[in-house]
């Protein structure tokens, strides 16, 4: 079979997103051999940049090692399919529009059509490979490789031995996805198509869309705002061991939760180095401290995009005091328009995904892959303004809080601020990997290429990025 040439192609502005879990793909052999090679996407759209207002109330505020095992289970990776759609494209097949892992800590039992707009998925990116939505009837009883590719796999590795499967096999099944390509050293074609999956290409359906348009709009009445990837959930919790400033009976209900998931490896955590590492999220008083700290004055509108927060109200209390234009998906939307998207938490997610991304400041307060796949879109569409808080650093000066040796006020802010004064999403090159790492390690260490899209993906002009 004769391998198509590939082209370059340009990266337009994208539409909205979810990183969302898939169970595993399927590849075979091109159905449609007059597959051209694609050319700048008539598909896309041109969206406005919000900048950051220039105003009293919200004003422009001038990657410590994570834990290699952690994972977000409330918005799973659509990197994954992003990525199986450059490797579709390197091996001249065709992709199965997978199945969404219905196996989770959420048991979602949401399909790719639930999520996703599955007809313009396959129609933007029609010029880059071939989608089918289901294995075709005359592959269903052909002899199946079931393959793990390698993590972080270069170019030459699915050119020169994965292709070599379809002497024998009509149908690949990739057993895992995640991180099954390489960040860098790519031809730029093959990075361009991936952001254009990921980015473009994969946008919600169009009832997500639409609550999720209206999320952002009830969100502005407020004035400009701050989106807050609150990941302060059950799961997070139960799953990385952080307990501080839970009570005894929460710490231990956590503890029991992650001994009792099967599919969680590591059961023996240490919470407080946990915490000292600046591997637990911040806690809702935490962040407020922070967002305090930052300069935001307390009529400050702050959109919570989180699931249900564990122990409620309780641990929300003191962010509350503080930033009372609290908002959530469930205060802007009624029950009725929530109704039905409430059952399935990808869909959920899908609609805290809108509004971090349209938001005029975005603040995670933990890494993870919403975390990432929402600073790497505001990256995307122009730069938006994210504050990623540095969370080692952050919780010795709130020991110190906490410890008497330091109090709120104009010296805090001042260290938070200089601390933070770079870590606000302004443009730079995609970090490569720590010095002195080596194998895997090296390649995990590396900066993920959907956090930040640059430079591949991103025009510019000299040293000014466009």
């Amino acid at each position: 079979m004769q391998r198509r040439r590939l082209r370059p192609t340009m990266a337009a502005v994208l539409r909205s997103l979810l990183a969302c879990a898939v169970a595993g793909f399927f590849l075979i052999a091109l159905l449609d051999a007059n597959v051209s090679p694609s050319s700048s996407s008539s598909l896309s759209s041109a969206a406005a940049v919000y900048e950051l207002p220039e105003r009293h109330d919200i004003r422009p505020i001038r990657r410590p090692s994570e834990l290699k095992w952690m994972r977000e289970a409330a918005a799973p990776r659509l990197s994954k399919m992003a990525d199986m759609v450059a490797i579709a494209r390197i091996i001249n097949a065709t992709l199965v529009i997978p199945e969404l892992d219905k196996s989770s800590f959420w048991q979602d039992s949401s399909n790719f059509a639930d999520v996703f707009d599955e007809e313009y998925f396959i129609h933007s990116l029609a010029n880059d490979i071939k989608i089918v939505k289901k294995l075709p009837e005359e592959f269903s009883r052909v002899t199946k490789v079931v393959k793990y590719f390698i993590s972080w796999s270069p170019l030459e590795y699915y050119q020169d031995e994965i292709s070599k499967l379809w002497d024998g096999f009509k149908v690949i099944k990739a057993a895992k996805s995640d991180s099954r390509l390489a960040n860098n050293k790519l031809p730029p074609d093959i990075q361009k198509l991936r952001c254009r999956a990921f980015f473009e290409a994969l946008r919600f359906s169009p009832s997500i869309q639409a609550l999720g348009k209206s999320l952002v709009e009830r969100m502005r009445s407020y004035g400009s705002f701050i989106a807050l990837h609150l990941r302060y959930e059950k799961d997070m919790l139960a799953f990385s061991g952080c307990t501080y400033g839970l009570n005894v009976s929460e710490a231990n209900e956590l503890t029991s939760i992650r001994e009792k998931t099967a599919y969680w490896k590591v059961k023996d955590i240490d919470p407080l180095q946990q915490r000292v590492k600046g591997y637990c999220p911040l806690t809702p008083k935490e962040v407020g401290i922070f967002i305090s700290s930052l300069g935001y004055p307390s009529n400050t509108p702050i959109y919570v995009a989180s699931g249900n927060i564990y122990g409620g109200n309780s641990h929300m209390a003191d962010l509350e005091s503080r930033f009372p234009i609290l908002m959530s998906k469930e205060k802007l939307a009624s029950a009725a328009e929530l109704e039905p998207f409430r059952p399935y938490a990808a869909q959920m997610a899908a609609l805290d995904y809108i509004v971090s991304v349209e938001s005029d400041v975005f603040i995670p307060s933990s890494s993870g892959n919403m975390a990432s796949a929402v600073g790497g879109h505001r990256r995307y569409l122009g730069h938006r303004k994210t504050i990623t808080p540095d969370r080692k650093v952050l919780v010795h000066l709130f020991d110190k809080l906490d410890q008497g040796l330091l109090k709120e006020g104009k010296k805090l802010s001042k260290t938070i601020l200089e601390i933070h004064k770079k870590r606000q999403g302004s443009p730079r090159k995609r970090k490569g990997p720590i010095p002195g790492t080596r194998g895997i390690d090296r390649f995990r260490s590396e900066e993920a290429f959907y956090e930040n899209p640059l430079p591949d993906c991103l025009c510019q002009s000299g040293s000014t990025t466009t």
